[in-house]
């Protein structure tokens, strides 16, 4: 399967639509996460690329929710991008946050959780603008798996 250049991400795709007062989740075209998630590891150059250039906030989302689902069918070496991942570790938005720590509660890198309660802390003490959901509820489940017992190895 040939996948496009970073530049053509949504080339036949449905463009995402981030949440607004109507509704608190994110849009994404099903038929282009089924068609990632099929490929596993043969895609995660081709989504790190995508991590390391796009500044697109909705690109972003897109493609931190595409890496989720790929966790959950059971893509292996997704905890080998934590240097790519740990790029959006100071990012104030609340989208990208909510992905990134829902990724970091499933891969339990070591080095991703002082960043995790740096961006709870962070968000407690300089609050987002009003959004239409609370990432910190994310943030703060992503820090208690990396406490629980049932994670621990």
């Amino acid at each position: 399967m040939y996948l496009q250049p970073v530049n053509n991400f949504y080339q036949g795709y449905q463009y995402p639509q981030l949440p607004n007062s109507k509704r608190n989740y994110t849009i994404v075209d099903q038929n282009k996460v089924d068609l990632f998630v099929k490929q596993g590891e043969n895609v995660l150059p081709y989504i790190s690329d995508v991590l390391t250039h796009s500044n697109n906030e909705s690109q972003i989302t897109e493609t931190l929710y595409i890496l989720d689902r790929m966790i959950d069918s059971g893509t292996k070496n997704i905890d080998k991008m934590y240097p790519v991942l740990s790029r959006f570790n100071n990012t104030r938005s609340p989208n990208i946050q909510t992905f990134l720590a829902g990724i970091y509660r499933k891969i339990q890198v070591p080095d991703a959780f002082g960043p995790l309660v740096k961006m709870l802390i962070q968000n407690s003490v300089n609050p987002l603008p009003a959004t239409y959901f609370d990432s910190n509820e994310e943030i703060g489940g992503a820090i208690l798996s990396y406490i629980s017992d049932r994670f621990r190895n």
